[in-house]
């Protein structure tokens, strides 16, 4: 395939990658310094947990929601309105350290959940509106560069999650991380300019709602075949969304714990993790050329769960950073390719369906694990939750390569007899 420049791109697309960037910087920083803030502040390990679990449910029950009406309607507005809805939280955030306001604001603009800039419950609008305006033969690309920029936003982020370090001694031990919440507030604002900007087409909706119905009126094998397929990733996400739930959002907190270090160690193997895993994400966009979608996922994760495996096993911290440097990338870099393969699984009239079902059938049982993982991790059971991760995730990646495998076969046979 031709190299991709950025004149290939559509501008609707250059402003959606860009609202994921923007996005993500500030991801990145809560990923590492939102649990230590709410433990600088006193709450307890399943206190934190609870609370991350909480907005794990909100996210999920509200993208099912919105990716099936956003089938039907406009996507811009529901991305614009979530961007409002961070920019508010953030505030809150800043100016207040209440209990209460601080766990309604994280579970309704579902801070610290590490999501590499995705929109939260949003996401399904997100994911079909990207779709739209990018041919089915550029999406890996397309898709895995996406991922990439949300890896590079969540770096600085983490880079940036240092600074409370600086001011500790001036601004308290809970105090120190609270300027930080300003730059949420920031980012929120420049996606509200960049979305507010972007195009898309108010009849693309009705075209949409046409094609639905006509199928529906028809009775389509190819919408039965769809929804097989649809319920085969809601079955596989089940397994990996309570594999991530139960390790990444609170891995800070685990490295805190575990080995006695503050946000000045924590922060820069974060940051460097994501980082690579942005160039991995951008290798697997490369890699799919030649090895498929489905070959390129059941590689990068396979190295994934046997570094959740053994990343509890690691007696220091250098080591321990390695691993979960290698994990990350490995992992994180087939993100764009498993959406990619999500968005080609139906039609754009069922684009908001099926993103928000694969959206909600992950975050649901990721929603359960940060209460369990919080609850293990504060009574001192530092490998149970990366056992239980590595052997879930082992059943995701030999299911996604046997059930995918077939459909990519029968995929390329169907173009052929075309």
């Amino acid at each position: 395939m031709p190299r991709l420049t950025f004149r290939d791109i559509h501008p609707t697309t250059r402003r959606l990658l860009g609202a994921r960037f923007a996005r993500s910087v500030g991801q990145g920083l809560l990923i590492v310094d939102l649990a230590l803030y709410l433990h600088a502040l006193g709450w307890s390990g399943a206190a934190i947990g609870a609370t991350l679990s909480g907005a794990g449910f909100f996210a999920a029950f509200g993208s099912i929601a919105i990716g099936i009406v956003s089938d039907r309607l406009r996507r811009k507005p529901f991305l614009v309105y979530n961007e409002g809805l961070t920019l508010i939280c953030g505030l809150l955030l800043l100016f207040a350290h209440q209990p209460w306001v601080l766990i309604i604001a994280i579970i309704l603009a579902g801070f610290g959940r590490g999501q590499t800039g995705s929109a939260g419950p949003f996401s399904p609008a997100e994911q079909s509106w990207l779709a739209e305006a990018v041919r089915p033969e550029r999406r890996g690309r397309i898709y895995s560069l996406n991922a990439a920029l949300g890896f590079f936003g969540m770096a600085i982020g983490a880079g940036i999650a240092m600074l409370p370090f600086v001011w500790r001694d001036a601004l308290g031990p809970a105090g120190a991380y609270r300027p930080l919440f300003g730059i949420i507030v920031i980012g929120a604002g420049v996606n509200i300019w960049l979305l507010s900007g972007a195009a898309e087409s108010a009849r693309a909706a009705s075209k949409r709602r046409r094609r639905e119905q006509t199928r529906q009126e028809r009775g389509s094998p190819v919408q039965r075949r769809e929804n097989r397929m649809l319920i085969r990733l809601v079955q596989m996400n089940a397994a990996n969304g309570l594999a991530i739930g139960l390790t990444s959002p609170l891995i800070s907190y685990w490295f805190a714990l575990k080995f006695g270090i503050g946000p000045e160690e924590i922060a820069p193997v974060m940051a460097l993790a994501f980082a690579s895993a942005g160039g991995a994400s951008l290798f697997t966009g490369r890699l799919i050329d030649w090895l498929g979608i489905v070959r390129s996922v059941v590689v990068t994760r396979g190295i994934g769960v046997a570094m959740f495996a053994v990343l509890p096993l690691s007696p220091f911290f250098l080591l321990a950073a390695l691993i979960y440097l290698v994990r990350v990338a490995s992992s994180g870099g087939s993100l764009g390719a498993r959406w990619a393969q999500v968005v080609s699984l139906v039609g754009d009239e069922r684009r908001g369906l099926a993103t928000s079902a694969n959206a909600a059938s992950f975050q649901i049982p990721q929603a359960i694990g940060p209460a369990i993982a919080g609850t293990l991790i504060g009574a001192g059971w530092f490998a149970i939750p990366f056992y239980a991760g590595a052997v879930l995730q082992s059943v995701y990646v030999v299911a996604y390569g046997r059930v995918f495998g077939r459909w990519e076969k029968e995929e390329a046979a169907r173009s052929t007899e075309s």
